[in-house]
């Protein structure tokens, strides 16, 4: 609980405080007295005043944040600030102020996803270990070993970039081509499959296994790389250099295996084949017993050694300054893209409902992405700020979007629309993102 805390604040609160320095950054370019800038909402815990009058503020709660600045509309202005206020300056002005958060988002995106491309790029290449039958990749030529290549048009290096392409499948209906690199060849094949509606009002989990690909994994050998003190695999009597031949009897052909068989067997005593210094021996495993996502789950302390990889399995990406800023635009572009198709989807039907999530699943995958590493977390926080860039750019009272809406409106028509009108709006616009927050919060209560 404490690391899923820690990761979602750490996310969130960076993610909030581009946000509202961009409002923030443009409303002083823009002449536009800026009262409070605060991070998190309720009770402040720290408060600094700088020498413009702004208060700086971190609130106990860090789920959102604001800018709020001098405006006429929230009461009296002293005569010599009004033209200091917000209300007081000119459509293209206010218009600049507004969309200035969502796009410090998409600039940080941009940023962190370069970040990530500098760092290099590695992944296991999407080679096929099998194909399911009547799936969507089964109605091509492609065959058990190929490397797929491209999905509809998008380049895929990794299986990260096909469950990405195949994201942008869900719903639709037609005629697509995936492209391939049969084993064993230098050259490139296309074959083409038809969906209807595919995944439509499903939630879209495994799409790579939807989809009919089972990816191709390194078989990883049991041999023991390090064992962790004071664990039940210590007590046991494993060394670094055991090799896992069977369990109770039965042959254990890699480390998954393993792992499956230590995992479902808490508190249980297990015969255990080794293989050490040439010579075989039984080991009494009796696995610690640990609360998984509410389910007892067997833990050996054991760390396996990693397997062997050429060239040929893994793609390397390699980028410079430019290369990196290029590629941190087109995963931007990419996501961005994705994720208001996705919105749009939603309000078609074609996407269900529960895959609205809300800040605990937010929190469970922040603290997952970091226990996978620097990259995996920087990647999710460069996706949540399109998300957050997005949602705030949708057209809903309350949100950036429709401040937007309203000041778009004012500079085609040449004068505000009526402060009876907004505020009407901005009560139905509440009430869609309450419903929304609710729908979310349900949902990630649904799967806990």
């Amino acid at each position: 609980m404490f690391e899923n805390a820690l990761s979602i604040i750490i996310a969130l609160g960076v993610l909030i405080t581009f946000h509202e320095f961009g409002h923030y950054y443009v409303a002083r370019l823009c002449g536009v007295k800026v009262l409070r800038f605060s991070v998190g909402f309720g009770k402040p815990i720290y408060t600094y005043t700088a020498k413009s009058g702004t208060e700086f503020t971190l609130a106990m709660i860090p789920l959102g944040g604001y800018v709020r600045m001098l405006d006429g509309r929230e009461g009296n202005v002293p005569e010599a600030l009004k033209s200091q206020a917000f209300n007081n300056k000119n459509v293209w002005q206010r218009i600049a102020i507004v969309a200035a958060g969502p796009i410090a988002n998409f600039i940080l995106a941009i940023v962190v996803y370069a970040a990530v491309a500098g760092m290099g790029l590695q992944a296991l290449a999407p080679k096929l270990a099998s194909i399911t039958d009547n799936s969507p990749l089964a109605q091509t030529q492609i065959e058990v070993g190929a490397e797929i290549t491209q999905v509809n048009g998008v380049r895929t290096h990794s299986w990260e970039d096909v469950n990405l392409a195949l994201a942008d499948l869900i719903g639709q209906t037609g005629r697509y081509s995936v492209r391939y690199l049969p084993a064993d060849s230098t050259i490139e094949e296309e074959g083409d499959f038809t969906l209807n509606r595919w995944l439509a009002g499903e939630e879209p989990s495994n799409l790579i296994s939807r989809f009919g690909a089972e990816p191709w994994r390194p078989r990883v050998v049991p041999t023991i790389a390090d064992v962790v003190d004071g664990g039940a695999a210590q007590t046991a009597g494993f060394k670094a250099g055991d090799t896992v031949l069977a369990i109770n009897g039965e042959k254990v052909v890699d480390w998954q295996s393993f792992v499956v068989w230590v995992q479902k067997s808490p508190a249980a005593q297990l015969n255990v084949l080794v293989e050490r210094n040439g010579q075989q021996q039984t080991l009494l495993l009796t696995p610690a017993s640990r609360e998984l996502d509410g389910v007892a789950t067997g833990f050996a302390g054991l760390a396996v050694a990693p397997p062997e990889l050429s060239s040929e399995d893994l793609r390397t990406r390699e980028f410079g300054f430019w290369g990196s800023a290029v590629y941190g635009v087109q995963q931007t572009w990419q996501m961005t893209t994705l994720t208001v198709s996705s919105i749009g989807k939603m309000l078609q039907g074609l996407i269900s409902l529960d895959n609205l999530s809300g800040p605990i699943t937010i929190a469970k995958v922040a603290s997952a992405s970091a226990d996978s590493g620097l990259q995996s977390f920087l990647k999710f926080v460069a996706y949540l700020s399109v998300s957050l860039g997005v949602l705030n750019l949708l057209p809903i009272p309350m949100l950036d979007g429709g401040h937007l809406l309203f000041f778009g409106i004012e500079a085609v028509r040449r004068k505000p629309v009526s402060e009876r009108i907004q505020g009407f709006a901005y009560r139905i616009g509440a009430s869609l993102l309450f419903a929304m927050m609710a729908v979310a919060l349900f949902n990630d209560i649904a799967r806990l």
